[in-house]
């Protein structure tokens, strides 16, 4: 299992910041080869990306939620993958977002990739991205896709 953990400061309020990533369906604005990521209920997604020229979709289930905190989830099928996204409120219009992403390369071509460090400037350009989506929008719509938010784990 390989990890990687990357950061980034958004000049956003920690609400705003939160809500657009809670916003699951915008998520192919700004991540690479994602297609579409559909919330089938308050805990699962399905996704569906173009990753070196394969379609592929997995699973995941949102574990933990804690509203303009933290997110963590685990894929339940395809690709196997955890993480925790975790947002830190600077000031009232600056917030850090730092992303653990834990993932199980297959194959010799993804070894290959994740040593050559590709996976790793992938999550950067879609940080980078995320941030220059929610910079750009003068006016963020608050509230997410999801009715209620999941209660925090023990």
């Amino acid at each position: 299992m390989q990890t990687i953990e990357k950061t980034i400061e958004v000049e956003r309020s920690v609400s705003t910041v939160y809500d657009q990533w809670t916003r699951f369906q915008d998520f192919p604005l700004f991540m690479d080869g994602v297609k579409e990521v559909r919330q089938v209920d308050d805990t699962h997604l399905h996704w569906k990306a173009d990753i070196g020229g394969k379609a592929i979709g997995w699973d995941a289930e949102i574990l933990e939620q804690v509203s303009n905190q933290r997110m963590r989830w685990r894929s339940t099928s395809g690709a196997v993958n955890s993480g925790t996204v975790t947002f830190i409120s600077l000031t009232p219009a600056r917030t850090r977002v730092i992303l653990l992403l834990s993932y199980d390369p297959k194959g010799i071509f993804e070894s290959l990739g994740d040593n050559l460090g590709f996976v790793s400037a992938r999550i950067k350009g879609d940080l980078d991205r995320f941030k220059k989506h929610i910079e750009s929008q003068s006016a963020v719509k608050s509230g997410r896709i999801a009715g209620a938010a999941v209660p925090a784990s023990p």
